[in-house]
């Protein structure tokens, strides 16, 4: 059928719409930001995007995001201090972080800081979605190619 359109019953017209998690980026490369934004935004609603961790707290307690992806190294103030400063606030945010780093030796690093994932940013397409997904459920997410195991007791 060509030229369709999408009929409701009154009963689906009155349905509240199922809310879509808001999540807030932060990477200094606006070309990333761009990306994520592209994958993430089928399933979630981007609220907002920074280029440095001082932005990123201001976002965070500004925005009350579900999710921020942080990257770790962005300018004046790194993306790992930003999510202390995030977490310390009392956010209840999940972060994941989204970086070129995949040594190993990051990750407790990251996961002290108050994240719940760990992607890199090679696995993008693959990762991110199951990170924020497995966040949500307060699961912690690490890309398969980071040769991390957890040390939690």
């Amino acid at each position: 059928m060509t030229g369709s359109s999408t009929v409701r019953t009154p009963e689906e017209s009155s349905r509240p719409k199922q809310t879509r998690f808001r999540v807030l980026l932060a990477d200094d490369h606006r070309a990333m930001l761009e990306r994520v934004k592209a994958v993430l935004e089928p399933e979630f609603e981007v609220v907002g995007a920074v280029n440095n961790g001082q932005a990123l707290v201001r976002a965070a307690e500004e925005l009350s995001p579900d999710v921020a992806v942080v990257d770790i190294s962005m300018p004046v103030l790194s993306g790992v201090e930003a999510v202390r400063q995030i977490m310390k606030s009392g956010s209840t945010a999940r972060v994941i972080f989204l970086t070129v780093h995949e040594d190993p030796d990051i990750v407790p690093m990251c996961l002290d800081a108050g994240a719940h994932g760990f992607v890199v940013k090679s696995r993008l397409a693959s990762d991110l979605i199951p990170a924020i997904q497995f966040a949500l459920t307060n699961c912690r997410f690490v890309s398969p190619t980071v040769p991390w195991e957890s040390r939690s007791p």
